[in-house]
């Protein structure tokens, strides 16, 4: 079976990733972390098992993660934290409004 025949499964917990919002690896495109044409070769994970990057989305409709250890963002510099909580957060956010609209993944605007 191919891989988009089964969908993704989250290379972390195994289970499938079937949400586009709750998808790392969709977060990550439109972050501008992955190419559209390497999509489909990627491994996918829940941002919630990447807490490392789910730290920093600060919405009410996603339940915040905190994290222990020196990749918590307790221990880095504040004008990064703060830089990277607005990053992520607007991509989070834009990933989810790009989803209501019904638009295919390929054609989310990178911009």
């Amino acid at each position: 079976m191919a891989k988009c025949d089964k969908g993704y499964l989250c290379k972390v917990c195994s289970l499938p990733v079937d949400l586009i919002t709750d998808s790392d690896l969709y977060l990550r495109y439109i972050l501008h972390e992955v190419k559209p044409e390497v999509l489909h070769l990627e491994p996918d994970c829940h941002i919630r098992c990447n807490p490392e990057r789910a730290q920093y989305i600060l919405d009410l409709n996603f339940e915040s993660v905190t994290i222990e250890g020196p990749f918590s963002k307790s221990f880095l510099d504040t004008v990064f934290v703060s830089e990277e909580e607005q990053r992520v957060t607007n991509a989070w956010k834009k990933l989810a409004h790009l989803v209501a609209l019904g638009i295919p993944i390929i054609d989310y605007p990178q911009s």
